[in-house]
């Protein structure tokens, strides 16, 4: 196994409200030698609110692979770099894992900054009294396939937290509300940001509510129990 020289950390930042980032990722930002991004402009206006300036290197979910050698590289260099997804926690519908386990498999130190996640900010305002918790993420954008996994995943006996787009997110619902209408569900709208949300209900109250909106606008997370409304 490699000396372990230096440190990969996975920094977990604002999903909106810059507020959010923690005095300990600040701190670990300002002293890396490089910081490691799913998007550099995303991320540039952290930084720069922040007043950080560190070189930067784009790891995306299509470079992945590639950009982790580099990473690996500059680790064997003795520099620790920082890993910072678009918003949220790296590897949860983010890139990340691969440049984590690629590390880790180098001999590297990998270690996680805890931050703002959407699927946990979402569970701890949700009401949900669920034991279990289930993360999927994005459903596949074709509608049969969205629609045979949406039944499993309801079919089961626990909750479970979505991410969706605007663009789907009533199709979505009107699902929900087809499969189960009792169904608890809360969705989550631009959380932590100006125009936040939360909208909670049977899956056919929280679908009518979204329907009889003009348009949807902003992001998404739907929390569904395994429970009916009370």
């Amino acid at each position: 196994m490699l000396k372990q020289v230096a440190i990969l950390y996975i920094i977990g930042t604002p999903i909106g409200n810059l507020g959010d980032l923690s005095f300990r990722a600040v701190e670990i930002l300002k002293s890396v030698g490089l910081v490691a991004c799913e998007d550099t402009r995303r991320t540039l206006k952290l930084l720069s609110h922040f007043g950080i300036s560190v070189k930067m290197l784009s790891c995306r979910s299509q470079n992945e692979t590639f950009a982790a050698e580099k990473v690996i590289s500059a680790l064997n260099e003795g520099l620790s770099v920082a890993y910072a997804s678009d918003a949220g926690t790296p590897a949860l519908s983010d890139p990340g894992a691969a440049l984590a386990r690629a590390a880790a498999a180098a001999g590297h130190q990998v270690i996680p900054v805890p931050g703002a996640s959407a699927f946990a900010s979402l569970v701890s305002v949700s009401g949900g009294r669920d034991k279990n918790v289930l993360f999927e993420g994005f459903l596949s954008p074709k509608p049969g396939r969205r629609r045979a996994r949406l039944r499993e995943l309801l079919a089961g006996e626990t909750a479970f937290v979505l991410y969706e787009s605007p663009f789907r997110v009533l199709k979505l619902l009107e699902d929900l509300a087809e499969f189960d209408g009792e169904r608890y569900v809360c969705v989550g709208r631009e959380m932590t940001k100006v125009h936040e949300e939360y909208i909670r209900g049977s899956a056919v109250e929280v679908r009518r509510y979204f329907a009889e909106k003009n348009e949807q606008i902003g992001e998404f997370s739907v929390f569904v129990s395994s429970n009916k409304a009370d």
